[in-house]
């Protein structure tokens, strides 16, 4: 199996005074295609304005930085009205699903940005989010004539030709002071629903000058598991720590959020696949059944990823429940080492975890 795995930066999709829309393509990078995932970014600027929208992909969106409203549709979830208007803020974890309607606005006197990962399994183009949008220059609505618009709407010719020919913008809008002063106050009642705080979990590893690992199970979020069937987890390793090499039996799409390391992965036939370095803003997918290692640099690394299914089961390779740990002669012939090498193997795996803090190995 040949594919090039290397991290890739994103390539601008649309930029307005609005913010900007960043994309990884398939065409650029041909692993999102054979794994069935996709990612984007946005950044939304102040008094920035995203249009009514949805996605041919199931999605999670993870906020990097700022805070914003979002206008979202979410089939199957009990709300007073059709669409809820929620707040997010850093750290929070926002599922989409395919076809659900969503636009967001920046009510906060900084930037928000968000990373979106998505499972593209039945995407249109493989490896990619494709967006349909409901307003605008490039909208569904001015796509059809006036007399349709007239009738499903029961208005006259020229308020149909003026509903949707009034909106100039492509995907991102600024508002005035005026219109941004409509905007409501997002409600905090659905936000407990539809949205999960990543820093409000317990994280399942965490280790004294190494760093932690939090994954978002559907028993804490079942949102997560019920409308997307994703996983979710965030790695943070401190200066020169190390995630022990581990696999999955489905495709992970992994962002750096913060700072930079070194990533391994190895393939089919014990090959070495990827060795290079990361650094923030940077995106790779670790292919199913292929295994990773994670080693943070001085600044140390933290790493933002989905797993396209809840029910992926993940091998550890170091640590205490290591997939390593056998009958010690098991072990002993499947290394061809000494006895004591092996008792010291398995003490080393009785006593370790995932997350390995800076070591002197000299």
């Amino acid at each position: 199996m040949n594919m090039d795995l290397s991290p890739k930066f994103p390539a601008t999709f649309t930029e307005t005074e609005a913010g900007v829309y960043y994309h990884w393509a398939a065409a650029d990078s041909q692993v999102l295609g054979e794994a069935k995932v996709a990612a984007g970014k946005l950044v939304l600027r102040p008094q920035g304005f995203v249009l009514p929208h949805y996605a041919d992909c199931s999605k999670v969106g993870y906020v990097l930085e700022g805070k914003c409203g979002v206008a979202l549709t979410v089939p199957g979830i009990n709300t007073k009205e059709n669409m809820g208007y929620i707040g997010v803020k850093k750290g929070d974890v926002l599922p989409i699903p395919c076809g659900s309607v969503s636009s967001w606005y920046n009510y906060g006197d900084s930037d928000v940005v968000i990373i979106f990962m998505a499972d593209a399994t039945k995407a249109y183009v493989a490896g990619e989010i494709t967006y349909f949008l409901l307003t605008g220059q490039q909208g569904h609505l001015r796509a059809f004539s006036p007399e349709f618009i007239a009738k499903t709407y029961q208005i006259n010719a020229d308020k149909a030709k003026n509903l949707v020919g009034s909106q100039k913008g492509v995907l991102l809008i600024k508002l005035s002071e005026e219109e941004a002063r409509k905007i409501p106050n997002p409600n905090e009642e659905v936000s407990n629903i539809l949205v999960h705080n990543m820093d409000a979990s317990q994280p399942d590893v965490e280790v004294d000058n190494g760093g932690k690992l939090t994954t978002i199970k559907g028993t804490e979020f079942p949102l997560l598991e019920q409308v997307l069937g994703i996983d979710v987890s965030r790695l943070v390793l401190e200066s020169c720590a190390t995630r022990a090499p581990s696999y999955a039996t489905e495709s992970q799409v992994c962002y750096i959020a913060k700072g930079s390391g070194e990533v391994q992965i190895v393939g089919t036939n014990g090959k070495l696949v990827l060795n290079t370095k990361v650094e923030t803003g940077q995106l790779f997918v670790v292919p199913k059944l292929f295994a990773v290692v994670v080693s943070a640099d001085e600044q140390g690394i933290e790493l933002v990823s989905i797993v396209t299914s809840t029910r992926a089961a993940v091998g550890e390779i170091g640590g205490k429940n290591s997939v390593l740990k056998a009958i010690p002669s098991i072990l002993q012939m499947s290394f061809n080492v000494s006895q004591e090498s092996t008792q010291h193997f398995l003490q080393m795996l009785k006593t370790g975890t995932i997350i390995v803090p800076a070591m002197n190995l000299y």
